[in-house]
C-alpha cells in the first residue's frame, strides 16, 4: 500500500463529494529533431471534463464573474536525458489574471502534491481560494507526468483496484504475510506491464524540468511557485537544479527533505498519532456528549477495539463492498488531513460501532482516488510510481517486521499501517534515484516555507529541515499553530496575508514568524 501522502486541496474536493453523496498520454512518434521545445506555443481552449485517470467528472465550473477554466497540451522530451527523442504530452490548466494587464506579474504554477494528485483537476475546485493572488497572476497547474492527461502509468483495472484495496495491509501472520506480498509484487508488474515505457522517467527531477520548460513556454523570466504538501518537495528539486529560475516561491504542508523512506514513514506515523490525539481532545472537550467516547483515551481505546474485530468481521460498508480494518484506518487517516472533517469522523466512527461503514469507507475511498461512480483515479498508481522512482530504499517482510516494535511505540494505531507500507517498492521495475532528494539552492530568490504544528501527513519538523536545506537566506520560515495538513487558507488570516504579501508584493514576514 502507498504511503498515505495524498494533496490537501484534492483530498478535501473528492471526500466532500462522497460524503454527501453517502449522507444525503504518451505521442507515438518522435519529434522533429530541430525542434526546440521551448518555443511551441500553446493552445489554450475551454477544458474538457476531466479524464478517469485524473479523476474524472464534470468540466470546470466559471469562475466568479464568468470567466472561463483554459486548458491546453505542453509538449515535453519523454526522456530528458534525450532531450531530442520522443515526446510526451503533459496536461495544463490556468484562470487568467483578474487584475489590470499593468499590475500582472506572470504566471503562478501550482502543485497539490501526492505524488500523483492531477493539477487540472484540484486548482478549479479551490480557485475561489485563490482569488486575491489571481488580481496579479494567471493560476496555472498541471498533471505532471504520470498522472490524470499527463502520460498516466497505469497499473490494475477498477475491480482489481477493489480487490487490491480490501485486502488486509497489517498481516498477522505468515499467510496474511505472504499475501501482501503477492498482491504487492501482482501490483506492481501490473504497472511494468502496462506502462513500462513511461516507469524510468517519473521522477521528481523529471517533473522539475518539465516546470522549468513550462515557464519559458508561458512566457516568464522567473517561476513562480505555490507547491502544497509533496509540491514542496518538488518545489525544491526545482530550486536545486534551477536556482536562478526561482521567483517568488511558497511551500505550504512541507516535506521533510533529509528523510529517507523509513523515516518518512515512521515521522507520519507520530503524525498522524499527534493529530488522533487532538481529535479526541477536541470531541470530548465539547459541552455536549462526544459520542464516541468519555475521554480522549475513551476514544481511542474504543477505535482500537473497532478495528481489531474489523480485522476479523468486516461490516457493510458501501455495497457491495464490506469495511476492513485496512480500509477503517485509511479512512480514519483521511479525515486526519483536514479538521473540517473531524465531524465526519465522529459520525463514520459512531455509525461503524453499529455496524454502519458508509462514511469510512467513503473517506477510504477519497484517500484511494475512487468516485462515486466506481472508477479510480490513477493517484495509487502514479503515487507508487513516483515514489518508486525517486527512492533508492526496497525493504524486505524481514525488515519490517524487525521495525514493527518503533513504529508502535509511534503510533499504536497507524503504526503497523504505516511500516507494511514500505513494501511499496518491493521488486519494482526502476532503480530508486537516491535516500533522499537534494534541496539545497544557494543563489535562489527566497522561499516562504509555512508550517503548521498539527499537520498529521508532513510533520512540522520537517519545515525547519526543509528551511536549513535551501540554505541560508533561502528559505524563510513561517509557523502556523493550527490543524490539518497545510495552512493557507485553513483558517488563519494571519498566514494567508503573510503568503498574500509576498506573492503580490514581494513582502517578507521576518524569519519564523508565528502565527497562532
Amino acid at each position: 500500500m502507498p504511503r498515505p501522502s495524498r494533496p490537501r486541496a484534492a483530498a478535501l474536493s473528492t471526500t466532500v463529494l462522497l460524503l454527501a453523496t453517502v449522507l444525503a498520454g504518451c505521442s507515438d512518434g518522435s519529434q522533429d529533431q530541430d525542434q526546440d521545445l521551448s518555443a511551441q506555443k500553446l493552445s489554450w481552449k475551454d477544458c474538457p471534463p476531466p479524464s478517469a485517470a485524473a479523476g474524472g467528472g464534470d468540466a470546470p465550473s466559471p469562475l466568479p464573474g464568468g470567466r472561463k477554466w483554459q486548458c491546453a497540451t505542453l509538449k515535453a522530451p519523454l526522456d530528458w536525458a534525450a532531450p531530442k527523442g520522443d515526446t510526451i504530452d503533459l496536461a495544463l490548466i490556468r484562470a487568467k489574471a483578474s487584475g489590470p494587464a499593468g499590475k500582472r506579474i506572470g504566471s503562478l504554477v501550482f502543485n497539490f502534491g501526492g505524488p500523483g494528485g492531477s493539477g487540472v483537476t484540484t486548482l478549479p475546485a479551490f480557485g475561489e481560494d485563490y482569488a486575491t493572488l489571481r488580481t496579479r497572476y494567471d493560476l496555472v497547474s498541471f498533471d505532471p507526468r504520470g498522472v490524470g492527461r499527463s502520460a498516466p502509468v497505469d497499473c490494475l483495472n477498477d475491480p482489481q483496484l477493489n480487490a487490491y484495496f480490501q485486502q488486509d495491509a497489517t498481516p498477522d501472520d505468515a499467510a496474511e504475510r505472504t499475501e501482501l506480498l503477492d498482491n504487492t509484487k501482482e501490483f506492481n508488474a501490473a504497472c511494468e506491464e502496462n506502462s513500462k515505457r513511461v516507469l524510468p522517467h517519473v521522477r521528481t527531477t523529471d517533473a522539475a524540468r518539465d516546470m522549468d520548460l513550462m515557464r519559458q513556454v508561458l512566457g516568464d523570466d522567473k517561476l513562480h511557485y505555490f507547491g502544497i504538501s509533496y509540491g514542496t518537495e518538488l518545489g525544491g528539486v526545482y530550486a536545486h537544479l534551477f536556482p536562478r529560475h526561482v521567483g517568488r516561491a511558497v511551500f505550504d504542508g512541507v516535506v521533510d527533505p533529509t528523510q529517507n523512506a523509513e523515516q518518512g514513514s515512521l515521522g507520519q506515523a507520530e503524525g498522524f498519532q499527534l493529530a488522533l490525539d487532538n481529535f479526541a481532545e477536541d470531541c470530548t472537550s465539547k459541552t455536549e456528549d462526544c459520542p464516541i467516547g468519555d475521554s480522549p483515551q475513551d476514544v481511542k481505546n474504543r477505535i482500537a477495539t473497532l478495528l481489531k474485530k474489523l480485522d476479523s468481521k468486516p461490516i457493510p460498508g458501501i455495497a457491495p463492498r464490506e469495511l476492513t480494518q485496512t480500509a477503517a484506518t485509511n479512512g480514519i487517516a483521511q479525515a486526519l488531513y483536514s479538521k473540517d472533517f473531524w465531524e465526519y469522523l465522529t459520525e463514520g466512527l459512531d455509525q461503524a460501532y453499529h455496524g454502519n461503514g458508509q462514511t469510512l469507507m467513503a473517506l477510504s475511498d477519497s484517500m484511494n482516488g475512487r468516485s462515486q461512480n466506481g472508477e479510480y483515479s490513477n493517484i495509487t498508481a502514479a503515487n507508487v510510481s513516483i515514489n518508486c522512482a525517486d527512492d533508492r530504499s526496497r525493504y524486505t517482510a524481514a525488515y519490517v517486521e524487525r521495525k514493527l516494535p518503533e513504529f508502535r511505540a509511534a503510533s499504536a494505531l497507524f503504526g503497523d499501517f504505516l511500516a507494511w507500507g514500505m513494501l511499496s517498492c518491493t521488486d519494482w521495475a526502476v532503480p530508486g534515484a537516491a535516500d533522499h532528494p537534494d534541496v539545497s539552492a544557494s543563489g535562489s530568490a527566497p522561499i516562504l516555507v509555512v508550517g503548521n504544528t498539527g499537520d498529521p501527513a508532513t510533520p512540522y519538523e520537517g519545515t525547519r529541515r526543509m528551511a536549513d536545506e535551501l540554505g541560508k537566506g533561502v528559505g524563510v520560515m513561517l509557523t502556523w499553530k493550527g490543524e490539518g495538513h497545510g495552512a493557507y487558507g485553513s483558517g488563519s488570516g494571519c498566514v494567508d496575508a503573510t503568503v498574500n504579501a509576498y506573492l503580490l508584493s514581494g513582502t517578507l514576514p521576518r524569519n519564523g514568524k508565528v502565527c497562532s
